[in-house]
């Protein structure tokens, strides 16, 4: 959890010529939490929802907006390091044979020395809403060397492995340099086969895993590295791909597809920027991240979900991701490798801990700190708001990504003007106009008026430097802006 500037900021609710609503309302309006911090359901036959908290507390409840009280899961408050910063109880995983096994898994911080701790507890049969205290049994122990980046997310991806986010160990920049040494668990998502034992460790490696068996010392757990403090990832549960927003130091905060062996940057870089050293980096076999945003827009990343629900069928299929400081929340659709959409789609206005989603894939919001009764919010359903076309919205427009994105040093951008709807066809004043993270324009394309039709205009970027900038069209009152990133 972090806490820095906000600045200038872009609220983009369109995506093409398509309004979408972004409204919220409160999904437990009934029910009162304290640190709020995570949100899942168990996956079995009930509907029942589990929200944890920084404190060390587990509540489980019907899936209902009627519910007015929850039962106390599991309670750790007297194993934990603090409840504060970044440390605490943090994550929450249950086993995909939860219906025969009764398992499920916590991530938490706990002290002396100071420590990730990922365990697993059982609940019985007889207590559905309540764990067996006695149970736990430790999957795992990784020292911290400082008390924040501890990560905290763990899931279970479709192979049936628990995958768990690691930090760099904290401080600042990585002083131990953590996230590139693979003999070193820190600054890695790691991949566990928790079926079965060995004798020297309550887990197995998977087969699989891309330093299984290796002649180098590096730790086999690893699934990739170069990471700085994956908060919160996700998996497509139609695709599988793996997701985690990874919260940046002091400039930029980044979204990764995570795949097997492959390298992240960080210390080396700092989202799609050189970090160590400041410029000239060597980014030989480095992934870069599939987009970011700087610290005018917020200041600490909050991994989401792409959308799979039922109740807004406009979104589905595109990954919603926020920030915690500033509550914004991003709608970014990516396809076939190129960032289609990526655009701030609502503001909730507090601190955004976590995302979740039930087992139907609705999707949720949690507050960390928010008023009793409004600390879970979800979307607001289609059926209740029309996110149809505006009747005053223009007709026709329409600003398409930049092709190639990224480029070097030349792109083409395509837009269409259009008419407005029940005044016909006409001329519009149409501008086209390029920023950088700050907002400071750095090249006006188009300002002239135009005749409905469809342009092309090529963008010159020899002069800027790498990074990620925006453009937008502006006619009428028609306003859309997207993202692009030079790379040189």
């Amino acid at each position: 959890m972090l806490q820095r500037r906000i600045g200038w900021y872009l609220v983009l609710l369109a995506t093409g010529s398509q309004s979408l609503c972004a409204q919220t309302t409160s999904a437990f309006p009934h029910l009162a939490f304290t640190q709020a911090i995570f949100l899942t359901s168990p996956p079995d036959t009930t509907d029942r929802i589990v929200v944890i908290q920084q404190n060390g507390v587990a509540l489980i409840f019907r899936n209902d907006s009627a519910v007015t009280s929850a039962d106390t899961l599991l309670s750790i408050t007297g194993d934990l390091s603090s409840t504060a910063g970044e440390e605490g109880l943090l994550g929450i995983a249950f086993d995909p044979s939860f219906e025969t096994n009764g398992f499920f898994y916590v991530n938490y911080t706990a002290p002396s020395p100071l420590r990730t701790v990922v365990k697993r507890f059982t609940i019985p049969h007889a207590t559905p809403n309540r764990a067996d205290p006695s149970s736990g049994f430790t999957i795992i122990e990784i020292n911290q060397p400082f008390t924040n980046h501890n990560g905290g997310m763990i899931a279970f991806g479709p192979d049936g492995y628990l995958y768990i986010g690691m930090g760099d160990g904290g401080s600042g920049g990585d002083p131990l340099n953590n996230a590139q040494d693979r003999s070193r668990l820190l600054g890695k998502m790691l991949r566990l086969d928790v079926r079965d034992t060995t004798s020297t460790m309550h887990y197995t490696i998977p087969p699989t895993n891309p330093y299984a068996v290796n002649t180098s010392g590096y730790r086999e757990e690893i699934w990739a590295y170069g990471l700085r403090n994956p908060w919160r990832f996700s998996f497509d549960p139609s695709t599988g791909v793996l997701w985690a927003g990874d919260v940046g130091q002091d400039a930029y905060e980044e979204v990764d597809i995570i795949e097997k062996g492959k390298n992240y940057g960080w210390r080396i870089m700092e989202g799609m920027h050189c970090y160590n050293p400041s410029s000239g980096c060597d980014t030989t076999g480095l992934s870069l991240p599939v987009t970011e945003y700087s610290h005018s827009f917020g200041d600490a990343i909050v991994g989401g979900y792409v959308y799979r629900g039922q109740r807004r069928p406009d979104l589905r299929g595109m990954y919603l991701y926020g920030d915690y400081e500033s509550g914004r929340i991003w709608l970014l659709q990516y396809d076939a490798g190129v960032v289609r959409v990526d655009s701030i789609f609502l503001e909730l206005g507090e601190a955004l801990s976590s995302f979740g989603v039930d087992k139907h894939q609705e999707l949720y919001f949690v507050k960390y700190t928010s008023s009793p009764g409004d600390a879970i919010a979800r979307l607001q359903d289609l059926s209740v708001v029309s996110v149809g076309r505006n009747p005053q919205m223009p007709e026709g427009y329409a600003l398409d990504q930049n092709y190639p994105n990224p480029f070097n040093p030349v792109t083409i951008i395509r837009f269409t003007v259009g008419g407005v709807r029940g005044q016909g066809l006409g001329v519009s004043d149409v501008s086209l106009i390029v920023y950088d993270v700050l907002g400071r324009k750095v090249a006006a394309l188009v300002n002239e008026r135009k005749v409905p039709g469809s342009y092309e205009v090529s963008f010159d970027a020899s002069r800027l430097t790498s990074g990620v900038y925006f453009y937008r069209l502006t006619a009428g009152s028609f306003v859309q802006t997207r993202k692009m990133v030079v790379i040189k």
